[in-house]
């Protein structure tokens, strides 16, 4: 729901991304300073210096990503490059932990990775027609796009390289996900001076948009407001979870879950939008259910569980 909200305010405002982000941040960070910091009363039990550098990572990742929307980078293709999120969290995870993975683990992760890349690029495919690049000045839009993939690889990569991080900040300090959830929002908040001319430029620009009545309670408000109300509340029940989770899990599995919740995100978005649901869909959703089934090891549990059925049935 998040991504379908981000994708229809792209669709009329495609340099968005800032307003999204600011006000992601700020409802995240005044709701944590209200119920985790206590007003400013609760010392924070991981040193501040390492949310600092988990701030910056996480600032600029989001930063960048949503810039790259500025830079000649369809949506799509925004998307078909954080499928490549698994390769790259295992790959940094084999350099920088030195950890070493099964053949069904690189198998799973690969064929998660294909799965969704499969159903995006024929997403994009399916999309291009209907997106209007301006095509003039080619050599200078060409250089404007390669611009914008050099972005979306380094956000990849310091993503990935920001979940091996929190791996071992919450293995050294213990398991504080709501602290980090609210450290990682409230820290970032003056970044976004530099970022205020294009955020109140766009807070013009959504107060200019057609009206809509909220269902239910009768308000009526700007479409584009609403839009945006819808992507805070479902992003932060996405991002406190995924906080949660890294605690609990390796920075691979969180990066796996994750990436399956951006895949659910394109499945929802193919059908709200209508769009044509074709045989590499289907085939790219095999892909991702059979990974995702290897990765858990779920074959491993069968075993026992059908050997214990038959054992009952003889009985």
């Amino acid at each position: 729901c998040s991504d379908v909200c981000l994708s229809m305010s792209c669709r009329q405002f495609p340099g968005c991304g800032n307003i999204v982000t600011f006000s992601q941040f700020l409802f995240i960070a005044v709701e944590g300073f209200i119920f985790e910091a206590n007003f400013g009363r609760k010392h924070p039990a991981i040193p501040i210096r390492n949310y600092f550098i988990m701030v910056a990572m996480f600032f600029t990742v989001s930063v960048v990503n949503n810039y790259a929307l500025n830079l000649n980078i369809a949506m799509p293709l925004h998307m078909i490059f954080r499928s490549g999120s698994l390769i790259a969290s295992m790959a940094l995870g084999i350099i920088i932990l030195k950890k070493r993975y099964s053949l069904s683990k690189y198998t799973s992760i690969a064929l998660v990775s294909l799965g969704i890349f499969t159903c995006t690029f024929m997403s994009a495919k399916q999309v291009a027609s209907d997106s209007s690049l301006n095509q003039e000045d080619g050599p200078q839009a060409f250089l404007w796009w390669l611009l914008g993939i050099a972005a979306l690889t380094f956000a990849l990569l310091m993503s990935a390289r920001m979940g091996i991080f929190q791996e071992t900040l919450y293995q050294k300090f213990g398991k504080h996900s709501k602290e980090a959830l609210f450290y990682n929002h409230a820290l970032p908040l003056p970044g976004f001076l530099l970022l205020a001319p294009n955020i109140y430029q766009h807070a013009v620009l959504f107060n200019q948009s057609e009206l809509f009545q909220v269902p239910v309670l009768g308000l009526t408000l700007p479409i584009m407001w609403f839009y945006l109300l819808m992507n805070v509340i479902t992003q932060y029940v996405c991002i406190r979870g995924v906080f949660i989770l890294t605690t609990e899990c390796t920075s691979l599995t969180v990066t796996l879950v994750v990436t399956l919740r951006k895949f659910v995100s394109l499945i929802f978005s193919i059908l709200y939008f209508q769009n044509p649901f074709t045989g590499w869909h289907w085939l790219g959703t095999a892909f991702v259910f059979v990974g995702t089934l290897m990765y858990t090891e779920v074959w491993n549990s069968l075993g026992p569980l059908l050997a214990r059925c038959r054992r009952l049935k003889e009985e």
